[in-house]
């Protein structure tokens, strides 16, 4: 198993596979989604792909913005958060525990279309993959286990009596010629468990089934197919899955369908015997914090009312410049221009900047002045290495409005949970109470952040 932090760390990977994983993910980078709101006018004009930087002098890898997991002929690759680098190779127990954030993280993202089911996940592994699908089994397994998806799907049998519509051209040719007077060939609407939703969850199925090493996701597995036995094999891509929609009584279905985009989505198993060698589920980590913080605030603090990447601006009279502040906050008469940085910020008493970059500061002036905001909010993510939160507060004199000023807050904001790096740490049921802590304490410095009361729940 390979770990690699973004930008930090580099590691050696195997020669006889080294030219095959870049080709691999220049073909995962060209089928990516790219009308995502994940990936920028930048990433779209790039063919080659920017996932991970290829040394070929010293057959190494390095890790670029992204994080996730990449599968590649039996050899795992990890590409995980920077803020979690510590300088050192992480042990088995980090990788769970740096695992069990991004997912939490996920848990809160609106853009993304992530499978939102983390309440059966309370086991660890260090694979992303193997709890991908792990989440996966569980979910499909116990859905199944109450309720099977059946629709009505048009049926041609051959039957003793008349059901639906005669097909007469098929009666004449086969039957009528060959002597089968009594054998009618039918066309009609049956309500039935063999249909498109369910080949499919049968084809993925038995892809993560010769894939997985995990036990309990195996056994989860193979009672999918028990349920499924009845069900066509067959390939279903991931555009029809996707286009697949669901009236309100199946509406729990709409997981196990996303689940299923996401495996076809980023693999390319049809290339190789339908087997799951390959796959990659890969995020630029920037646009995640972004979602997150978005996604968190829009959850779990009613007094905020928040907008995600307003593009109604423009800094510049002929409208060539677009201003896209990541969220515009609306807290009854204030109006408050908040940006996400995903950057790593060291506390320095003597920093003068007080942690804030010049381009920066030069941004949220423009997002001032543009959206007449006297107070803006920088929000970057702390680190495993400081726990002490380097927060600052400056103000800038606007001598064209009549001397106001703008306050310039900036905030690092608690996403990281400390204790389930300790060895002894023991995990609560449920991922989701492992970050409850978190949550409130998260809660609490955004409300900090913006001059807002905190009552502890």
């Amino acid at each position: 198993m390979t770990n690699l932090f973004e930008y930090q760390n580099t590691s050696e990977f195997s020669k006889s596979h080294f030219e095959g994983l870049e080709v691999f993910l220049d073909d995962i980078w060209s089928k990516r989604e790219k009308s995502s709101s994940y990936f920028n006018e930048e990433d779209e004009r790039v063919e080659q792909q920017r996932f991970i930087q290829f040394s070929h002098k010293h057959t190494t890898l390095k890790s670029n913005k992204y994080v996730g997991v990449i599968l590649y002929e039996g050899a795992t690759i990890n590409l995980l958060p920077k803020i979690f680098f510590t300088g050192k190779e992480p042990f088995a127990n980090d990788v769970k525990a740096i695992n069990k954030h991004v997912l939490w993280w996920l848990s809160y993202c609106r853009k993304l279309k992530f499978p939102n089911y983390l309440s059966g996940l309370n086991s660890e592994k260090a694979d992303f993959f193997e709890i991908l699908i792990y989440l996966f089994s569980k979910y499909t397994r116990e859905l199944l286990n109450s309720a099977i998806y059946q629709k009505y799907t048009e049926v041609n049998k051959e039957l003793n009596f008349v059901k639906g519509r005669i097909d007469f051209n098929a009666y004449i040719q086969n039957n009528l010629s060959n002597g089968r007077h009594h054998k009618i060939s039918c066309e009609f609407d049956a309500f039935e468990m063999d249909n498109e939703f369910n080949r499919c969850v049968k084809f993925v199925s038995k892809l993560l089934l010769s894939t997985t090493k995990e036990n309990q996701s195996r056994r989860f597995l193979s009672d999918i197919l028990f349920i499924l036995d009845e069900v066509e094999d067959v390939n279903v891509s991931a555009d029809k899955m996707r286009r697949m929609t669901f009236n309100p009584m199946f509406s729990d279905f709409e997981t196990i369908r996303d689940y299923c985009v996401l495996f076809l989505d980023n693999s390319v198993s049809f290339n190789y015997k339908n087997s799951l060698k390959l796959f990659a589920f890969l995020l630029p980590m920037e646009y995640v914090f972004e979602d997150f913080i978005f996604g968190f605030m829009d959850k779990e603090i009613d007094e905020i009312k928040a907008q995600s990447q307003i593009g109604t601006k423009h800094l510049d009279e002929e409208r060539n410049f677009k201003l896209k502040p990541d969220l515009h906050l609306t807290l009854e008469d204030r109006s408050i221009i908040a940006d996400t940085k995903y950057k790593i910020v060291y506390s320095d008493n003597n920093d003068p900047k007080k942690g804030i970059s010049q381009n920066d500061l030069y941004q949220m002036l423009a997002y001032a002045v543009r959206f007449k905001a006297n107070e803006i909010i920088l929000y970057y993510p702390d680190t495993i290495k400081i726990e002490t939160p380097n927060n600052s507060e400056l103000f800038i004199v606007d001598e064209l409005a009549g001397g106001e000023k703008v306050c310039v807050k900036s905030f690092q904001l608690p996403i990281i949970n400390r204790a389930l790096f300790d060895i002894n740490y023991q995990a609560k049921p449920l991922l989701l109470e492992d970050f409850e802590d978190t949550k409130y304490e998260l809660i609490r410095q955004i409300k900090k952040s913006l001059d807002l009361d905190y009552v502890l729940l």
